[in-house]
């Protein structure tokens, strides 16, 4: 991506993100267009605004949001919080295999859930 000051958007207070486990390992995995559609939407998080493909996460409460993106008939996500002032933390990212619902598996909302409280924690030893 090209630096900030080339886009004209130095000036744009952003809010710095904060990668949870691996998942920006995971993440430069993905096919270019989901990076890139994923990437964007967590721009647009630094920047305090929502991307047309994100949306709210159920069942670990406010400020969990997820981006989508579809590429070639297969989904991929990006779970983050915006809850904690000042970063955005990604929690988890990852391909939605199952072709059957179109509930999140138990194992991964479990994952989710520990890398929030970690994150809480990190954020609240960062803030003193």
């Amino acid at each position: 991506m090209p630096n900030q000051a080339y886009l004209g958007l130095s000036a744009l207070p952003l809010e710095p993100v904060v990668w949870m486990g691996d998942s920006l390992l995971r993440l430069r995995e993905f096919p270019k267009p989901v990076r890139e559609e994923l990437g964007f939407a967590l721009f647009q998080a630094q920047l305090g605004k929502t991307h047309i493909r994100v949306k709210p996460l159920k069942g670990l409460g406010s400020g969990v949001l997820q981006a989508v993106s579809d590429y070639r008939g297969d989904t991929f996500r990006a779970i983050f919080t915006v809850r904690l002032p000042g970063k955005v933390y990604v929690l988890h990212v990852f391909q939605k295999k199952s072709r059957k619902g179109i509930s999140t598996p138990k194992s991964a909302i479990e994952l989710m859930r520990q890398r929030l409280k970690l994150a809480t924690q990190l954020h609240e030893s960062r803030e003193r």
